[in-house]
């Protein structure tokens, strides 16, 4: 079963600037973005908890991976809810 993905204003407006600066890695993350939309546990996109963080309400945070093998290497960073059937995007951008 597909997810609702929520982006927060961050995403929105990365996405935006991606897009009107780098469209390579703007395709990245969209593609990433419909896989996490279709399967958050899809194998390529190497989901795993993020321990550092938590999300607002206190959800376990999940990092995916955009790109791999390659400098600054970008992530996807996310958590499921808040309603079912919902995950929301908090951030992209390179891996810290």
């Amino acid at each position: 079963m597909p997810f609702e993905l929520l982006l927060s204003s961050q995403v929105e407006e990365t996405l935006a600037l991606l897009e009107r600066t780098d469209q390579r890695r703007y395709k990245k993350v969209v593609r990433c973005l419909a896989k996490l939309e279709e399967d958050p546990v899809y194998p390529g996109l190497n989901s795993h908890p993020f321990e550092s963080v938590k999300g607002p309400r206190g959800e376990r945070i999940w990092e995916s991976y955009v790109e791999n093998n390659a400098p600054s290497a970008w992530r996807v960073w996310w958590h499921y809810g808040p309603g079912t059937g919902e995950t929301t995007i908090f951030a992209v951008g390179p891996h810290p």
